[in-house]
């Protein structure tokens, strides 16, 4: 029996001390409720536990009034809930029914400042974007001018070259006709064997620096038909000549505008008395409006009109 007394007196202080911590730490924790008279209340009834439990005494035994602290542990429960309920009640209205804050002229003033300087920062940086977009577009304008001035160089360049070639050409194409035809005076003339119209064999003789033969007298224009019948014998081909009435009918021309003042027109041969005259040996010039070229016959030297697109030898004359 002195035994669990002593043990009593040394457990009873460690117990007090620690149900005076939680007692003090449980009143920290409900916000400083209850009166004293509760609070000396529990701790003797706590201290009356745990004195029973260690000296081993039956719960009932050292229990007075249980119904009592029975009684007196509802209420505290029950004022703890209570009092637990109405700080959520006070804590829930205040936090929905708190009206927010209305705005005052200044806020609404710096609200304004604020976003009038994210608008310049703005306007800032599009200028700064605008001016190196006219930086841009001022170097590729300067890129292309210089494009077009290499362009225009360029073919400027390939002009001169074109220019060079066809004098070239044609310088060739003369001398060609000197060394391959036949020379009289101050002209040559050479035959081409290829077949085109008027026109277009016009524009070959010009190309190679002549132009059609252009027989301006009785000398030149025996010596051409010579030069023709040694080529051609012992056929009869018609040769185109530089000679032409397009502009009006009956007024003959050269290639170079001037007025042609010789002639060498076919005739056909006296019929025998009471023959008919030869169907394929009309005088000449006999074709009109339709027939407004001259070519050469071969054979003769006679002159025949013809169909300007009539394809036909050639023959060119360039100067010496």
């Amino acid at each position: 029996m002195q035994a669990a007394w002593l043990l009593g007196a040394l457990v009873v202080p460690q117990l007090l001390g620690c149900s005076h911590g939680a007692q003090e730490a449980d009143r920290e924790w409900e916000g400083g409720w209850g009166g004293a008279q509760e609070e000396e209340r529990e701790r003797e009834a706590l201290m009356l536990k745990h004195l029973q439990e260690a000296l081993g005494l039956p719960a009932g035994g050292g229990d007075e009034n249980p119904e009592g602290t029975s009684e007196g542990k509802g209420a505290l429960g029950a004022e703890e809930d209570g009092l637990e309920e109405a700080e959520e009640e006070e804590a829930t209205p205040t936090l929905s029914s708190s009206p927010s804050p209305s705005p005052t002229p200044e806020d609404t003033v710096t609200y304004i400042l604020g976003r009038l300087a994210g608008l310049d920062a703005g306007l800032h940086q599009l200028h700064v974007r605008l001016h190196a977009l006219d930086t841009r577009v001022v170097e590729l304008t300067r890129g292309l001018r210089q494009l077009r001035e290499a362009a225009g160089d360029t073919r400027d360049a390939v002009q001169a070259l074109q220019e060079a070639q066809s004098r070239t050409e044609r310088e060739h194409g003369r001398l060609e006709g000197c060394l391959k035809g036949v020379r009289l005076g101050h002209k040559c003339f050479l035959l081409s064997r290829d077949f085109e119209a008027q026109a277009a064999a016009q524009a070959r003789c010009a190309s190679r620096g002549g132009s059609l033969a252009q027989p301006a007298d009785r000398p030149q224009m025996e010596a051409l038909s010579r030069y023709l019948r040694g080529a051609l014998a012992p056929y009869n081909w018609p040769v185109w000549l530089g000679v032409h009435d397009r502009r009006a009918e009956g007024l003959y021309l050269f290639e170079n505008g001037q007025r042609v003042s010789f002639f060498a027109w076919h005739r056909a041969p006296r019929p025998e008395p009471g023959a008919a005259p030869h169907p394929l040996s009309p005088n000449q010039p006999n074709g009109g409006a339709l027939e407004n070229c001259v070519a050469q016959a071969s054979d003769d030297g006679s002159w025949w009109d013809h169909d300007c697109e009539r394809r036909l030898y050639y023959v060119c004359e360039f100067p010496f």
